[in-house]
């Protein structure tokens, strides 16, 4: 006797059924395609992470009408830099979302001058978590794109001085990292090391909804992103190689002060992110852990290359946890093209 399926609808309305089911936390177990305990560990934290995002886009959204959203603390933060209230808030998110959870037994921020602990995580916890809570903060008061920045990696050892010295190893000891960009829609990008994958929020569900899987970036692009205020600053290889974008018809310059922003742009469309070292800060800007080795972890496992300008990214040990680094990320040719001018 065979049955027949009286419930299915039109194929356009069934596919749409299918990619609102594909949740962050379901993905992210499909892609280990197990069910053990590290399975479920992982998917966990990602969406303990996504609900954090969730907390920052929602409060991002209402700024304007929030008192102590917007502006400076008045405080500065381990990197010499003033503090956003919006930095400070997400922070303190990121830290209250994953406290009591089990999943993670520190957390390292670039907000933070040392990691933080939670003793009730660790003896089951055994990733750390390092994240940038707002990248792109001078941002925020203009009302223009700020992201967040998340890397994961397994605690090794058991960390008895509380100094994490096993994080200072190369970023191919991530096991996890990605961003959520809080723009026109708040999208969550994440790879495990099988592909890089997008989602965006829809505030209707209160869920990530898979939007793009296996995301591969183009091999070249027609966009160059670079903060030119620093010109008279660089080294002249990298002034060179300015000029010479300069005289190629159709390439345009992209910048928005906001690292995630203009990376994820070249993620889909191509082209090169560049932040230099400069003659007064040879080891660049950018933080390793929490900027650079994220992205390089990303931006490699959709087919494109991050490097220093003389070594690749994922290479680099940093000699500290607050480490800095030059970083040029994106479409292979591009990429290869200015570290041409490099040598």
């Amino acid at each position: 006797m065979t049955t027949t399926d009286d419930t299915r609808l039109h194929p356009d309305q069934e596919s749409d059924i299918g990619r609102d089911l594909t949740t962050l936390s379901r993905h992210v177990l499909s892609q280990i395609g197990t069910h053990d305990p590290d399975a479920y560990d992982m998917s966990a934290l990602m969406n303990r992470i996504g609900l954090a995002g969730k907390m920052v886009s929602r409060r991002l959204s209402r700024a304007g009408l929030l008192e102590d959203a917007l502006g400076v603390t008045g405080d500065v933060n381990v990197q010499g830099e003033s503090v956003k209230k919006m930095d400070q808030y997400a922070n303190r998110i990121f830290v209250r979302a994953f406290e009591q959870s089990g999943l993670v037994c520190r957390l390292a921020s670039e907000e933070m001058e040392k990691p933080y602990y939670i003793p009730e995580n660790c003896p089951i916890g055994r990733y750390t978590l390092l994240f940038d809570p707002i990248d792109g903060s001078s941002n925020i008061d203009a009302n223009l794109a700020v992201g967040t920045i998340f890397s994961v990696r397994q605690q090794e050892g058991i960390d008895t001085t509380g100094d994490a010295d096993d994080l200072l190893q190369p970023g191919h000891k991530q096991v996890a990292a990605g961003y959520i960009l809080y723009g026109s829609s708040t999208m969550f990008v994440y790879t495990i090391g099988k592909g890089v994958h997008s989602f965006t929020l829809d505030p209707s569900l209160g869920e990530f909804i898979l939007s793009q899987e296996n995301v591969q970036v183009p091999e070249s692009g027609s966009t160059y992103s670079i903060n030119e205020g620093n010109y008279c600053h660089w080294e002249e290889n990298i002034r060179e190689y300015i000029r010479h974008l300069h005289r190629q018809p159709g390439y345009s310059a992209r910048y928005s002060g906001a690292l995630v922003a203009d990376f994820h742009r070249i993620l889909f469309q191509g082209g090169v992110f560049l932040y230099p070292g400069m003659t007064t800060q040879p080891e660049g800007k950018l933080r390793l852990l929490y900027e650079s080795a994220p992205l390089a972890f990303l931006i490699t496992q959709a087919g494109g290359l991050a490097t220093t300008g003389k070594v690749d990214i994922m290479d680099v040990v940093p000699p500290k946890l607050h480490a800095r680094t030059p970083l040029i990320v994106g479409s292979r040719k591009d990429v290869e093209l200015a570290t041409s001018f490099m040598k």
